[in-house]
């Protein structure tokens, strides 16, 4: 089969109908594609060209790959699969819909654009969408100074003075944990529930400032965060600050297909949504697999890679099943 890179259009691809095709060119869905690629499966991989950790300068504890770039590890992934005979093409997916009583069966493929292709089979990668508190300055620092994830980005900012942004429940333990990288660490109470008895001396006893008062920017000098700035229009100095996004699964094409996201509840909050899958990526809908960040919203890389691997094995072996049975059957014929 003839490889096809990024800049391939879904309209010139080598076939209209795959073994499989996945939706979404993450980690997740090209650890998939390498899978099912060198399983000698027909698979086409479906890009939109929006990778969730695209503002972070590199990748961490991937074991082998630490500290890649993103974009650098997504090329690597896209050279492996289109070296195995893989597709890879750019194009946003509308939807997709079982072909019920048309020759074999199986889904088709609906582009933004119009354009179809069908598959045997489909895994769906799409991943998520971080929604930020809505604080001036935030989107802009995403992923440099404003973090969320500790062991994405705590050695990187280890030994610096970190704030952590209240809006939910979970604040406080994210002020705990950060405590871990950095000795100056400050709560800033801003929207979110006042700690209780008990929170106000864990954070005591760990050295966490409590700050009162919302939050209403950020300072920046020289491209770099510098402080966090008050209603009162007091800044308090500031190297990086965390806060809690709320994780909203790229599900569209997903619930095309009658699947339901449902809300993902951590400490008695709901951090997102996600759309539901057995251990391997299996969803409700037979034929349908889903991996990465769209089912399990805390996945970090290597473990979206991982879930790719698992949801693409499962997929082989559901078709060889199937090869088998119409094997079967046309033995029986002949």
């Amino acid at each position: 089969m003839t490889s096809r890179t990024k800049s391939a259009n879904v309209s010139d691809v080598k076939q209209q109908r795959y073994d499989v095709v996945i939706v979404g060119g993450g980690a997740a869905g090209l650890s998939g594609a390498l899978t099912l690629a060198r399983a000698r499966r027909s698979v086409l991989v479906i890009d939109a060209g929006e990778p969730r950790n695209a503002p972070a300068s590199h990748v961490h504890n991937y074991l082998g790959r630490e500290s890649t770039p993103p974009g650098e590890l997504l090329a690597i992934g896209r050279g492996e699969v289109a070296g195995y005979g893989g597709e890879i093409v750019e194009g946003r997916v509308a939807s997709a819909e079982r072909l019920s009583g048309e020759g074999e069966g199986g889904f088709r493929v609906v582009m933004e654009g119009g354009s179809t292709v069908e598959a045997r089979r489909l895994l769906v990668t799409t991943g998520l969408v971080d929604e930020l508190p809505p604080v001036p300055g935030l989107a802009e620092r995403w992923g440099r100074e404003v973090l969320h994830c500790p062991y994405c980005h705590g050695r990187e900012v280890a030994d610096r003075p970190v704030g952590v942004l209240s809006t939910g429940p979970l604040a406080v333990h994210q002020a705990l944990m950060w405590r871990q990288w950095s000795d100056d660490v400050t709560l800033f109470r801003h929207t979110g529930p006042e700690p209780t008895d008990e929170e106000y001396e864990q954070l005591a006893a760990r050295g966490v400032a409590v700050v009162d008062g919302e939050v209403t920017g950020l300072e920046v000098a020289d491209d770099r965060l510098t402080g966090v700035r008050l209603a009162g229009g007091r800044v308090v100095p500031r190297e990086a600050l965390v806060i809690q996004a709320r994780f909203i699964a790229r599900s569209a094409v997903l619930e095309s297909l009658g699947l339901v996201p449902v809300a993902q509840e951590m400490g008695g909050e709901v951090i997102g949504t996600y759309i539901p899958t057995d251990p391997v990526g299996a969803t409700e809908v037979p034929g349908v697999w889903a991996a990465g960040n769209v089912t399990r919203l805390m996945e970090q890389v290597i473990g979206a890679a991982a879930s790719g691997l698992m949801a693409a094995s499962a997929i082989n072996g559901d078709l060889i099943a199937e090869d088998t049975r119409d094997a079967v059957e046309a033995r029986r014929r002949g």
